[in-house]
This record gives structure tokens, C-alpha cells and sequence, in this order.
């Protein structure tokens, strides 16, 4: 059995069903290009912010990780620190991997009819952290094993710092418990 156009009557569905079976959900391009921009920014400012903290410790407590090519855990730290710091200088790379990392992962939560905060924001900090970190760690393991450990560490922490804040900002942008629970049952 068709209808006037061809179709079988069973394939299509009612007019009322539209808003449930949603496949577009909008701003998601939006949420991803700013929550790349802001992961950018985000490195940067908190590794300059936890650099200074870690100087300001290392300097109460006299202890000497600042000197340069020297193989320990603290300096791994810094390095892992100042390469965050200056994220910003690489932002042609920085940006487009943030955003191909996100789109990969979060962009496509929406479209799984993913509503829930929590995932955005645990997937964003997942992947700020080995995006930071693992970009730190081949710095820091040039020089040595520790050093390479101690700027994993530091470099995990201001990416997964940077990608809670992206989840959050991707998450207001696109809405999506929103989008996901707009119903249309009108019948005219």
C-alpha cells in the first residue's frame, strides 16, 4: 500500500512524531569552535597561574627546580608549566587539535541524545588532559625520564583543569537537554 507520493504508508511517520526523532541539533559547530578557543586560552592562562604558584613554593621552601637541563621531577613540573604557559604561541595547532579531540568526542554527544552535564564535562577534562600532557610528556622526555614524568603530571592537570571549563562552555552553548527535550506534538 503507497500514499499519493509513492512512498509505503508504513515507512512514513506521522507529523506529531517530528520533534521525538530530532536529528539536527543545532549550535553544536558554535559550541565546538569557541570551546577550542577557550581551551587555548585556558592552557595558557592556567599554566602561567600554576607557574607562578610553583615558583612562589619552590622559592618558600628553597628548593631548586628551576635550573635549567636538570633532570628531577620538580623540573619536569616547570617545563610541563611553562610549555602550558605558552600554549597560546601554537594556537594555529593548539586550536584546530582541541577541536578535532572535541568533535571526536563531545561534538558527537548530542546526536547520541546525550542530555546529562556529567559526560561533557568528564570526556572535555579526559581529553584536555592527554592532549596537555601528552604534549608535555614528548617535551619533557627529551631531556629525561623524571623530568618527562613531572611534566605528564603538571601538563595532565592544566589540560583536565582547561577541559572542564570547555565541557561547561560547550555544554551552555549547545543546550542539548534542551534541544533533546523540545517536543512538537502540534497537529495543524
Amino acid at each position: 500500500m503507497t500514499n499519493e507520493t509513492g512512498i509505503p504508508a508504513s515507512s512514513t511517520s506521522p507529523a506529531y512524531a517530528d520533534g521525538s526523532l530530532r536529528t539536527h541539533i543545532k549550535r553544536v559547530k558554535l559550541g565546538l569552535l569557541l570551546s577550542a578557543l577557550a581551551a587555548c586560552l585556558g592552557v595558557s592562562i592556567i599554566g602561567g597561574l600554576l607557574l607562578a604558584f610553583v615558583q612562589i613554593l619552590l622559592g618558600l621552601f628553597n628548593i631548586g627546580g628551576t635550573v635549567p637541563f636538570e633532570s628531577t621531577f620538580t623540573s619536569g613540573v616547570t617545563t610541563g608549566l611553562q610549555l602550558a604557559a605558552l600554549n597560546f604561541v601554537l594556537f594555529l595547532v593548539t586550536v584546530p587539535a582541541a577541536w578535532l579531540a572535541l568533535g571526536l568526542s563531545i561534538g558527537r554527544m548530542p546526536h547520541r541524545r546525550i542530555a546529562a552535564r556529567t559526560p561533557y564535562i568528564r570526556w572535555a577534562a579526559i581529553w584536555g588532559a592527554i592532549l596537555v600532557g601528552g604534549t608535555t610528556f614528548i617535551f619533557g622526555l627529551m631531556e629525561s625520564i623524571p623530568t618527562a614524568i613531572g611534566a605528564l603530571v603538571s601538563g595532565a592537570s592544566v589540560g583536565a583543569l582547561a577541559g572542564v571549563g570547555c565541557g561547561f562552555l560547550f555544554y551552555a552553548i549547545v543546550r542539548p537537554d534542551e534541544q533533546l527535550r523540545d517536543v512538537d506534538i502540534s497537529v495543524f
